[in-house]
Parts: C-alpha cells; structure tokens; sequence
C-alpha cells in the first residue's frame, strides 16, 4: 500500500512517525528515510531507543533561504540507492520515505525514478512519502492520500521553531 501525506500544513512527519510508532508497537519492521533533512531533532533520540525503527537522514541540513548544493544531490542519490536496498532486502515492513516530495520538487532526485520505486514495490510493504506539493502521479499511485492543510501557524506572528514541538 501508498499513503501520502501531503499539503502545506504543519504534521506530515509527525504523522508518519506516528504510523511508524504504531507498527513498531505491533511487532513491524520499520524503516525511514529522511530527504533533504540533515538536523538531529528530539524525535530521533527517541526512535534510538525502540529496536525495531531504523531511520537514516540523507540531507544536508536545512534549504530554508538556500538552493539545494552538489553535496545535496549526492546525498538524495545514496538515501534513493539505500532505499532501493531496504526495499529489495524485504526486512522491512514500513518504509517512510520524509520528504521525497521536496526532494522531488527540488529536483535532487527524478520523478521517474521514484515512479519505478513505487511500481516495484511488493504490496505487502507499507509505503509512506511525504512533504508538500506530491506530484500529481504519485497521488494517481497513492492507495491513501492525507492533506495537511494550513490554516492557522503561530510562525507568522514570529513564533520560532521549538526544541520537542517544531524539531
């Protein structure tokens, strides 16, 4: 199965990590990959500490203000290879895949690649991609499609990020 989590609203990852706290709990295998995401956060000291999570990050912190580098690229290729891998090897029953949706948008990695990932993919494994603005095809292949819409962000009155809420 394909869920998507898309749209401009705050919970994408959280809602993901949600779903992968959830399978854990049930005894699933699971895997996460975090695009374009290269900042240690709080959730991840916590994810350490349940065996059966793996998360890996393939990012080079943050593109707020900046253009994607050479060594994002890089970095979205080799976490795109290690999917490949995850997903070939069988041993997972979840895979979330933080952020694709940018990485696409950002062009670290093609949409035809991606496509063929998803084409390829046993059924049996659980697909999670997220990020904003999922292109139109992924949503055709998508089995579940969640909207995360903004309708209110307390950063538009200057709030910053929060260590525990925000990162």
């Amino acid at each position: 199965m394909i869920q998507v989590y898309t749209g401009n609203g705050k919970g994408k990852t959280t809602a993901a990590l949600g779903l992968a706290l959830r399978a854990a709990g049930a005894g699933l295998n699971v895997y996460i990959a975090q695009f374009a995401k290269g900042r240690l956060c709080s959730e991840h000291k916590a994810l350490k500490k349940i065996r059966n999570i793996k998360l890996e990050q393939f990012g080079n912190n943050c593109f707020i203000g900046r253009k994607p580098a050479k060594k994002d690229l890089i970095l979205a290729k080799r976490g795109l290879e290690k999917v490949r891998s995850i997903i070939e090897s069988r041993n997972y029953d979840l895979i979330v895949l933080d952020e694709i949706n940018l990485a696409l948008k950002l062009r670290l990695i093609k949409l035809k690649e991606i496509v063929d990932l998803l084409k390829r993919t046993s059924r049996k494994i659980e697909l999670v991609l997220t990020g904003r603005d999922a292109p139109v095809v992924i949503l055709k292949m998508a089995d579940l499609i969640s909207e995360i819409k903004e309708i209110k962000h307390y950063y538009k009155k200057g709030q910053k990020a929060r260590r525990g809420i925000e990162f």
